[in-house]
């Protein structure tokens, strides 16, 4: 039977106009399911896109998952079917049974605007209410200073599945309620500012990390409810954490109840697969040029921010959305209409979603995980650029992780690793990244990749690199495990090596990085002009005999840092710095001190000036450079700020 009323009080001709014209960006007000009531009496309002179907029925646990009692209606000629099902609840199981003329498919199919679904390997969608009584008011009041591109960002990126288990329950993953207390303390007594979750957007195969998505609306059942995962973004948030989500518009999964094909047709993706499927993944590719298919996108983007009050969102694999031949060969892919390879559909689809999240959540970020050198990714649209807040300086990390992985003796022929960026810095707005991509698929952990003979070295060598990551521009990012410098290749499957943290000199790495954090976060002149040039400086970048690098960051306010890497594991005495103010300049930091598991050397907690000109300035430093150390020093009576 069809479906008394179904479903036009919920979905007016406008939203039915807007959604076809694809400019309507809250579609998860509209499709979906929607618990309420109709003519006094409760129920679940059904909607769903799927143009191409010859008949849609909502099937679940409320009528023992019949095909044909709960049928829904179209709605015009939009290509949605909607209906109100009295015997669905909040808490229903439900898919839809689509049958589609497009070779006679009859196949179950999950809600693309499903708000939960069950855990997997089952499949089914949920019922779901997003009602939660936020108390982080404090914290939504003033983000739009916490994430600035002036502001202090070093975040912290987090696996949900292997961050923490509970091995003695067999291994079970910490639920949303559990990682909200535990992870906000951590992440709080670490010194992170932000947290970045790779992808918690429902996923059939834990091994794709989450980015095989499916459930682009709901937060995976594997840690519990939206209504957990909205108190652990309210839990951050009251700990003055920020919350970052990897969200994957590049590709999606290809399992048959996912939304490949939808209703017979190449709906979400491409037709052909020289564009509909990824080369590198399996995955399908989205049709960025479909109007439909962008408010999908758009609305799925401003859900996580709107209903969930997260601070951000990290775009993965933007390359592969911006070009055509992205890992395809020759033969392979299809021009756009002016014959060349940039995906002008993809371009203008991010340069939407860029504008709309900006209009409408000034205060919030979005990062591009971009790998080439397009340019004005970190740009405004209005100039051309791509409406990025942030880009991954994919560069920076292989430069600089080839240069730590050197024995020290030959660091001199590499000398360019390290400087070569400062060509480019302020071309985007960019952010460090040490993320989940160096520790995975065979490359070991970071403490693995640095060079050194024993462990003293190996950990001297990942504190200089931390000390040096925080003297450059840009904001940071740091993969879990890699603060305590984890022996191990990451490994999904399990939680992270926390017994490892407590040998002293990992205890002692991990100290380092907390203390660091605070520092950058508390000196402006670390992170007030991470973008803009005027906030760095070479004292001298070309010591390539001595393997020591020094630069001054500024506040523009009258602010500064110096900070002096030795990067050789030999002492470097009566080592002189150039600066420009005379009197005592204070050790801030120190990676060699003993509480980090260094040798103890140093400058007895700092050095006068001396009115002797050096790398072109009035006056000079006369320090000792530990071996494999990172020095910072600031003007005496230049506190940081509380």
């Amino acid at each position: 039977m069809k479906i008394d009323h179904p479903g036009e009080n919920r979905i007016s001709a406008q939203d039915l106009y807007l959604f076809n014209e694809g400019r309507h960006f809250k579609l998860y007000d509209v499709l979906g399911a929607h618990a309420g009531a109709l003519a006094g009496k409760p129920g679940v309002f059904f909607a769903v896109w799927a143009p191409s179907a010859h008949k849609v029925c909502v099937m679940g646990d409320f009528n023992d998952w019949s095909k044909t009692k709960h049928l829904l209606h179209p709605q015009g000629s939009s290509g949605i079917w909607a209906g109100f099902v009295p015997e669905a609840r909040e808490g229903s199981l439900y898919k839809y049974w689509i049958q589609s003329d497009h070779g006679n498919m009859k196949v179950d199919k999950i809600d693309p605007f499903a708000f939960a679904f069950e855990e997997p390997p089952r499949t089914a969608c949920k019922v779901a209410a997003l009602d939660h009584a936020w108390g982080d008011g404090d914290w939504m009041a003033s983000r739009a200073r916490k994430n600035s591109l002036s502001a202090p960002i070093s975040v912290y990126e987090v696996h949900l599945g292997s961050w923490r288990r509970k091995p003695e329950e067999g291994n079970r993953y910490l639920t949303y309620r559990e990682l909200a207390e535990e992870l906000s303390s951590y992440a709080r007594e670490m010194g992170f500012t932000h947290v970045e979750l790779m992808p918690v957007m429902e996923h059939p195969f834990s091994g794709s990390w989450g980015y095989q998505s499916l459930g682009y609306f709901a937060p995976t059942s594997r840690h519990g409810s939206p209504k957990d995962f909205m108190n652990f973004v309210d839990a951050m948030h009251q700990n003055g954490i920020g919350v970052i989500l990897d969200w994957v518009p590049s590709h999606f999964a290809t399992d048959p109840h996912g939304l490949g094909l939808y209703d017979g047709t190449a709906l979400y993706e491409h037709a052909d697969p020289k564009q509909g499927v990824h080369p590198d993944w399996g995955s399908y590719v989205f049709n960025y040029g479909r109007h439909e298919v962008r408010s999908f996108l758009i609305s799925s983007a401003l859900y996580w921010l709107e209903k969930y009050h997260v601070d951000g969102l990290r775009v993965d694999a933007v390359a592969s959305m911006l070009y055509l031949d992205y890992s395809r060969k020759d033969g392979g892919w299809i021009p756009n209409r002016h014959g060349g390879r940039e995906n002008l559909e993809a371009i203008e689809f991010l340069k939407e979603l860029n504008s709309e999240i900006y209009s409408r959540h000034p205060d919030v970020q979005t990062f591009a995980e971009e790998s080439t050198s397009w340019p004005a990714v970190s740009r405004p649209t209005y100039v051309g650029g791509l409406g990025f807040g942030l880009k991954w300086d994919m560069g920076w990390m292989h430069d600089t992780l080839s240069y730590f992985s050197t024995d020290p003796l030959f660091r001199k022929y590499r000398h360019n690793n390290l400087t070569f960026r400062m060509l480019y810095a302020f071309h985007e707005n960019f952010l460090l990244p040490l993320s989940h991509d160096e520790v995975t698929h065979g490359k070991g952990s970071l403490y693995g990749k640095m060079a050194g003979q024993d462990e003293w070295q190996k950990c001297a060598n990942l504190r200089l690199l931390f000390g040096y990551m925080h003297a450059q521009a840009g904001k940071k990012l740091l993969f879990m495990g890699s603060e305590f410098g984890q022996w191990s290749e990451w490994n999904h499957d399990q939680s992270l090596d926390w017994h490892e943290a407590q040998f002293a000199p990992h205890a002692g790495v991990r100290r380092w990085l907390s203390d660091l954090n605070r520092f950058y976060a508390r000196e402006p002149a670390l992170h007030a002009l991470d973008c803009d040039p005027a906030g760095f400086e070479w004292i001298d970048c070309g010591d390539a005999d001595q393997n020591v690098i020094s630069l001054l960051r500024k506040d523009g306010q009258g602010r500064v840092a110096v900070g002096v890497f030795n990067l050789s594991p030999v002492v470097r005495g009566d080592y002189r710095v150039g600066v420009s103010r005379d009197g005592r300049w204070t050790e801030a930091l120190n990676s060699d001190a003993k509480d980090y598991w260094g040798s103890g050397q140093g400058n007895l907690g700092g050095v006068m000036a001396e009115n002797s000109s050096w790398h072109g300035r009035p006056y000079s430093l006369r320090l000792s450079l530990p071996p494999l150390s990172a020095l910072f020093f600031t003007p005496e009576g230049q506190k940081p700020l509380p």
